[in-house]
């Protein structure tokens, strides 16, 4: 079984103004990393297609569906928040971010592929079902959960988000859901600020600034791999933020690309006991553009078994 890589040219046309950390150069740095590795040419590369509105609203209110959309600038930017800001393409891209965790969840439920990362800008798990925040216009890993559950009648779907901010989106699209397990950690206090209510199905871990990557796999040994055991997903999609890297400046923590292969083997290994070895990665976070590059072929050198 191959490893997926799906992505779009319209990644590159949303952007947000010179100085805004969440720029295309992400993504042509991801790229460019992969091909320098080498793993490029042992990935199976799929286009990102649009996900449709209904699909959307598998999460989000028809209401923050049209707001985006007829928000859409013809030129110029609209600000969906302080931090979020659409240019004439960010519609498309947002579509499209949210259709590449769908068509991951497709490849991997027929058996195309045996993983899959998606390369996607606007990242996703800040937008909550009723905005947009932080970057994020919709929930791309909400979405494709909740589109495996009524597509493929999965029942348990695990989502795990090692970005160094809170998926305060995601959780609060299956905060007590039963049918989800969200597992996290995150650096506290930092924004959105979120992440400390106490959910049945939430496994969120608060951690300080300056927290290294020993702390962080012990975390991941004691607290998330027994609740996943436990649970026994069919299903993981991971919510790939790289910005607890020690080089990214939008956050404080401490780790290196190897804690992210680590991690993604320990996720490997509970797919491959219950869920038919199926994984969908989507990219958050990761600002440095050489961390960024570097970790996410650790990250999918893991997926691969490269």
């Amino acid at each position: 079984m191959t490893t997926g890589y799906i992505t779009h040219p319209d990644f590159l046309k949303h952007e947000m103004g010179s100085h805004h950390p969440e720029c295309p150069e992400r993504i042509q740095a991801i790229n460019d990393q992969l091909i320098r590795s080498g793993i490029d040419r042992f990935l199976h590369h799929l286009d990102a297609p649009l996900a449709t509105e209904d699909q959307l609203e598998l999460v989000h209110s028809p209401d923050h569906i049209a707001f985006v959309k007829e928000r859409s600038p013809t030129s110029g930017y609209f600000m969906l928040d302080g931090d979020t800001i659409m240019n004439p393409h960010t519609w498309s891209a947002a579509l499209r971010a949210a259709g590449a965790a769908i068509a991951g969840v497709d490849a991997v439920m027929k058996g195309e592929v045996e993983n899959v990362f998606c390369a996607v800008r606007p990242p996703g798990h800040h937008a909550e079902p009723t905005r947009s925040m932080g970057f994020c216009v919709f929930d791309n890993v909400a979405v494709a959960a909740r589109y495996a559950m009524e597509a493929y009648g999965i029942e348990r779907v695990a989502i795990i988000d090692f970005d160094v901010h809170h998926g305060n989106g995601t959780e609060a699209a299956f905060f007590n859901d039963p049918n989800v397990l969200m597992c996290s950690f995150f650096q506290h206090p930092f924004y959105p600020y979120s992440g400390l209510d106490r959910a049945s199905n939430m496994v969120n871990v608060p951690l300080p600034a300056s927290t290294r990557g020993d702390v962080v796999r012990s975390i991941v040994e004691e607290q998330w791999l027994p609740r996943l055991r436990d649970f026994e997903p069919e299903l993981i999609i991971i919510s790939a933020g790289f910005d607890a890297h020690r080089e990214d400046d939008l956050g404080q923590m401490g780790l290196v690309e190897d804690d992210y292969a680590w991690i993604t083997k320990q996720l490997k290994g509970v797919a491959g006991q219950y869920a038919q070895g199926r994984i969908v990665s989507c990219l958050e976070g990761g600002y440095n553009l050489s961390a960024l590059g570097r970790s996410v072929v650790a990250h999918v050198k893991a997926l691969a078994d490269i």
